[in-house]
């Protein structure tokens, strides 16, 4: 067995793919302690030494993955994302980059491509996407003919809320996320003008309760799609196994000589 053919076997391994899962929620909690004065005052040097010993073993990780999977690594979009999460942990963090040391807890972002459930959950999300531009286009259209008309209705009497189109669309989509919605926009602007919920209203069950719940089952239908394909691979996957055992079962008793089966035959014979 070669190196990479050894390397594989171990990368392979339930243990190797739990400790990386250990070392990256251990090294999520190092992330947040740095975050505190007084626990960095007390151990500072400790912290980034741990810090540092985390960010060893994923490069080590890496390094072995490149050596055993060879190009076919950058084939793998989950090998890329790691390599991209790690790579921006090794850029030093200096003058105009300091803000890279924030970056360092999209380390813990490894745990998808590392838990299969995860992962699941995000390739049903990227699957959705194409379906969701549609969605999104239409939201958009909406956002513009809601946020034209506010301006024009609203707009000389609440200014810093809809005397922009601009203000307009960010009011709207306070609206649309509920936050305080009735008592912080509508109710003021109804004292105003009575039949405002004519135009608030509609906005939210068209947006909120139509388009918004419109992504979320594209989302849901998508992964739902994705677990069935892994249940159809799996049962392939198991019904080539059984056959490849069955076919190796027939190519070995058709090498067996007519004696040794016939003996074979009768001492089942003689056992009954």
């Amino acid at each position: 067995m070669t190196i990479r053919e050894r390397l594989g076997a171990i990368l392979d391994k339930p243990a190797t793919r739990n400790t990386i899962t250990a070392v990256i929620l251990f090294n999520a909690v190092i992330l947040g302690l740095e975050t505190s004065k007084t626990l960095m005052d007390a151990a500072g040097g400790l912290i980034v030494t741990l810090d540092r010993l985390c960010l060893a073993i994923f490069v080590v990780e890496l390094a072995a993955k490149l050596i055993a999977r060879g190009p076919a690594f950058f084939r793998n979009g989950w090998n890329v994302f790691d390599f991209v999460i790690v790579g921006v942990a090794l850029i030093p963090a200096a003058q105009g980059l300091a803000v890279l040391r924030a970056l360092r807890i999209l380390r813990l972002l490894r745990l998808v491509s590392v838990a299969p459930t995860l992962r699941r959950v995000v390739e049903g999300f990227v699957t959705a996407l194409p379906g969701m531009a549609s969605v999104f286009l239409l939201m958009a259209l909406i956002f513009y003919i809601a946020s034209v008309m506010a301006t024009k209705l609203f707009g000389a009497s609440f200014p810093d809320w809809f005397g922009t189109i601009f203000l307009s669309a960010y009011s709207l989509f306070q609206i649309m996320t509920l936050e305080s919605w009735s008592m912080g926009i509508v109710r003021p602007v109804m004292e105003v003008y009575p039949y405002a919920w004519a135009f608030f209203v509609p906005f939210i069950l068209m947006t909120t309760f139509a388009v918004v719940n419109l992504i979320v089952g594209l989302i849901v239908n998508s992964m739902q799609e994705a677990h069935a394909e892994e249940e159809v691979a799996a049962t392939e996957s198991y019904r080539d196994a059984v056959l490849a055992r069955l076919d190796a079962i027939e190519r070995h008793m058709s090498q067996q000589p007519e004696t040794e089966r016939k003996r074979d035959v009768q001492k089942g014979d003689g056992q009954k």
